[in-house]
């Protein structure tokens, strides 16, 4: 596994345990070079899902994808990788259990839209604001009173 600080292969596994879902695996490692700690997640690999993006292409399901619109929505928030990871696996685990295996990008959207409001507001908006297209700060006010609305 590659050291996210300093990009060395060289690790070592402090700690394995479920998650909660029980899908995944998360280990906790240090880095045998730098000696800084991160956590990585292992997951069986699926069905593959397929999302129907809004020009008619279709392209594999990436939950790489999603997060790193979740890291910069919620860049400088009090929100942890570990709930970023949890909320990625709630959309997943929705989306595989359902009948069809093809998705409009909207709905993954929706999906995570949704979920994001509920764990950090400024982070929504933030989201919100690429995944909806804010043109203007009327956009921002609109959005604003919603949450403040269903509050």
């Amino acid at each position: 596994m590659k050291c996210p600080y300093c990009g060395q292969r060289d690790s070592s596994v402090l700690e394995s345990r479920l998650t909660e879902d029980e899908e995944s695996i998360r280990r906790r490692r240090e880095c045998n070079v730098c000696e800084k700690r991160f956590t990585t997640y292992e997951r069986i690999e699926g069905i593959d899902l397929v999302v129907l993006k809004k020009d008619g292409t279709r392209e594999p399901f990436d939950r790489e994808k999603i997060k790193k619109g979740l890291m910069k929505a919620t860049w400088k928030r009090p929100v942890s990788i570990e709930q970023i990871e949890k909320l990625i696996e709630d959309v997943e685990r929705k989306i595989r259990r359902r009948k069809n295996k093809e998705i409009k990008s909207w709905e993954v959207g929706k999906l995570v839209i949704t979920r994001l409001r509920k764990l950090d507001p400024v982070g929504y908006l933030l989201f919100a604001s690429v995944y909806r297209d804010f043109q203007d700060i009327d956009d921002f006010k609109r959005e604003i009173k919603q949450l403040e609305q269903s509050t």
